[in-house]
């Protein structure tokens, strides 16, 4: 399962970034991720918990948007949402595409510190935001 490798990242990250901050801790992690990086939104939600524990972001929600999967065609310019199963052929002229624009990232979009006096809640659901 590639989601607890993932996970794993995403907390050392910004447990770095909490680190040169001076954080004491970590309220929220908003990631962006791509329909087309092959990540299962529930099972980095579940892996993102465990790799939590004991860290500074224990406690803190995930908060995941889906990124839909763009393609784009150099000869008439068009760019297209390519859904699941990808649409790899130009809508417009029937070429193939030229590349991915969007739908392949897993990247953290924001991350909100916890307040230093505010009591920690460790136990808090992490949460998906579909947009």
């Amino acid at each position: 399962m590639h989601e607890m490798s993932l996970a794993v990242a995403v907390v050392d990250q910004v447990e770095t970034a909490a680190r040169t901050r001076g954080a004491v801790g970590v309220s929220s992690i908003a990631l962006d991720v791509g329909e087309l990086a092959g990540v299962v939104a529930d099972a980095l939600a579940f892996c993102f918990e465990l790799a939590c524990a004991g860290t500074v972001v224990e406690g803190a929600e995930l908060i995941t948007r889906t990124v839909p999967g763009t393609a784009s065609c150099t000869p008439c310019a068009e760019v297209w949402p390519v859904g699941m199963p990808p649409t790899l052929l130009c809508p417009r002229c029937g070429a193939a595409a030229d590349g991915l624009v969007t739908g392949r990232e897993l990247r953290i979009r924001e991350v909100r510190w916890a307040d230093p006096g505010a009591p920690r809640d460790k136990h808090r659901q992490p949460i998906t935001e579909e947009s």
